[in-house]
């Protein structure tokens, strides 16, 4: 007979740990208290690392941990534990890896013993239990992890070369998008692409707007979300999990496209990712919602659910929205919606990126300058949701050139080198250590970001202390075992940065004057997100990094430089436009 299955707006409320049926396992939450009982028992500790947005999670709660074999192995030899991988980013970044769902066994002083990636059906699952209940000793899947050593604080010519060889190798020239089994918009490789186009690299733009184009097809043509993947090696199997930082992600490519190209297509699909988060992931407070459930019954697909129209899905009902509020992915949130202002110049995308920023510093300000993820934390504070905020900050600063949003960047900034100390000098740690057992260690895409954040904030500031965390947390990408891993456009982003000015765009007039503001909204406007942007109000005091002097003039204007080069003042925004693509064209273009 089959089982009825637990629709999704319940489903995480009946698996969360310490809630368990008669037939399921009773979960418990992450803690030495657990491994401590582990000990006094004689058990091992399992842990299910999933997600409340995870179709194959709810696909194993509802077929292995209800298999009357599997509950009773985990009853007899095992304490067990649950932890949606949303609340912590720590357990996240150690074992992305691996799921999701990600199932890790260890012995009960913390040594992992096995780390498996995906659903286990339930027979499968069942010998695995009675395996490592039977030999307790590590197996291949749970070798070390061998430490990254320290590279320098750039790349090495040859390592360069690798790394772009690798970005050429991995990408589907059939099929397009970078890798082969499944395709989603990897946003590091999309971005540098764009970043290669602006130099002249004609194969990297088309990769760049190949991939843009084919992932179109993974924005649900009803409401608008974007999907997280396609399975099956090609574009037309999507599943339809929709996370907050996929929307974020594809809202800040395709509208740094449309700011290249002008192709309307771009902007309409930016417009059509936001119009879902308005709709279904933004609290009335102005903060973001974590993510929208795969399925709306929980584990079955839901392919002929995402097939009807707007009123046949409303008619069944809404796939489950996890409305817990992360300072991180409301930062993301925030951080996607400058970018389709300075697209668009439409003032109500930058007043929800400031109303995100407000909501921010007022609900999840820690006590040591960084930022919380919830409101209470089971552990942290984390890394990510500090670079979060303070890359919000600093995009709100270059959109509004208002310089309370400078403070709070860099108050982020000392923050996260006062919390998170570099790990050996080289990469920050993903989070504060609580408890004994799977310490925090830096994470590549933490690194990446934290590299070009405190890189970027460095040439606003001139502030040193920025340029050597961005430096140390280079240390640890330009390490060939850290570099090589897909996508290894991330570090090269990240090199081409640190060893390049921004291009200096700066409009001098006073504030309230709206030729100024038409200046300063087309300065963010331009192709790029490597810039820096200011407005000097010279009644506000010098610019907190004098090293241009600009001229006194009767009207306001706008000068872009780029490295030792000044352009003459523009007066409108079709001037300064010119003024910078000129200075930024490539070598040898007329």
């Amino acid at each position: 007979m089959r089982r009825t299955l637990v629709p999704g707006a319940l489903f995480w409320l009946l698996c969360r740990p310490g809630a368990a049926a008669p037939d399921a396992v009773a979960w418990r939450q992450w803690s030495d208290g657990a491994f401590a009982l582990a000990r006094a028992e004689h058990r091992l500790v399992l842990l299910d690392l999933g997600a409340v947005w995870c179709h194959w999670c709810h696909v194993m709660e509802e077929t292995t941990y209800r298999d009357p074999q599997v509950v009773a192995l985990i009853a007899g030899h095992f304490v067990a534990i649950r932890v949606d991988q949303d609340s912590r980013p720590d357990l996240s970044n150690r074992y992305e890896d691996y799921g999701w769902p990600a199932t890790i066994i260890f012995d009960a002083t913390g040594r992992e013993l096995v780390k498996f990636a995906g659903y286990i059906p339930p027979p499968r699952m069942a010998s695995l239990l009675e395996g490592v209940v039977e030999d307790p000793t590590p197996g291949p899947s749970a070798r070390a992890e061998p430490e990254a050593a320290a590279g320098p604080a750039s790349l090495d010519a040859a390592l360069r070369k690798d790394l772009e060889a690798l970005v050429a190798a991995r990408y589907d020239r059939e099929k397009g998008g970078w890798g082969f089994s499944k395709k989603y918009l990897d946003w590091d490789s999309v971005e540098y692409g764009l970043v290669r186009a602006g130099a002249g690299d004609a194969d990297a733009a088309r990769m760049a707007r190949e991939t843009l184009a084919k992932s179109r097809r993974l924005i649900d043509p009803v409401w608008g979300g974007f999907d997280q993947y396609s399975d099956g090696g090609d574009w037309d199997h999507p599943h339809y999990e929709k996370l907050a930082q996929f929307q974020a992600e594809g809202i800040r490519l395709y509208a740094e496209a449309y700011r290249r190209y002008r192709d309307p297509e771009d902007l309409a699909a930016a417009r059509a990712i936001h119009r879902y988060v308005r709709a279904f992931l933004t609290s009335p407070e102005g903060a973001s919602y974590v993510s929208q459930d795969a399925d709306l019954v929980a584990g079955e697909h839901s392919g002929a659910y995402y097939a009807l129209d707007d009123a046949g899905r409303r008619s069944r009902g809404i796939p489950r929205v996890d409305t817990h509020l992360y300072a991180r992915e409301t930062a993301w949130m925030a951080d996607a919606s400058v970018a389709l202002y300075a697209a668009t110049g439409e003032r109500v995308f930058l007043d929800e990126a400031a109303a995100a920023a407000h909501w921010i510093v007022a609900e999840r300000s820690g006590p040591d300058g960084g930022y919380r993820h919830d409101s209470v934390d089971a552990a942290g504070p984390y890394l990510g949701d500090t670079l979060a905020a303070g890359r919000a900050f600093l995009a709100l600063y270059a959109a509004t050139g208002d310089r309370s949003w400078l403070r709070l960047a860099r108050g982020a900034a000392d923050g996260l080198l006062r919390i998170f100390p570099a790990s050996g000098g080289a990469g920050f740690v993903t989070a504060v250590a609580q408890g004994r057992f799977a310490p925090p260690r830096p994470e590549r895409d933490e690194n990446v970001v934290a590299a070009r954040f405190l890189n970027l904030l460095y040439r606003y500031t001139g502030e040193t202390a920025y340029r050597a965390g961005a430096e140390a947390a280079m240390r640890f990408l330009s390490a060939r075992t850290v570099a090589e891993r897909f996508p290894a456009a991330s570090v090269l982003l990240v090199d081409i940065e640190l060893s390049t000015e921004p291009t200096h765009l700066t409009v001098v007039g006073p504030r309230r004057d709206p030729r100024t503001q038409a200046l300063l909204l087309a300065a963010a406007s331009l192709p790029g997100n490597y810039k820096r942007v200011e407005l000097w109000d010279r009644s506000e005091g010098p610019l907190p990094r004098s090293d241009v002097e600009f001229p006194e003039l009767d009207a306001p204007a706008a000068f872009a430089c780029s490295g030792s080069r000044c352009s003459l003042p523009a007066f409108t925004p079709d001037e300064l436009r010119k003024r910078a693509e000129k200075l930024s064209a490539p070598a040898g273009s007329s």
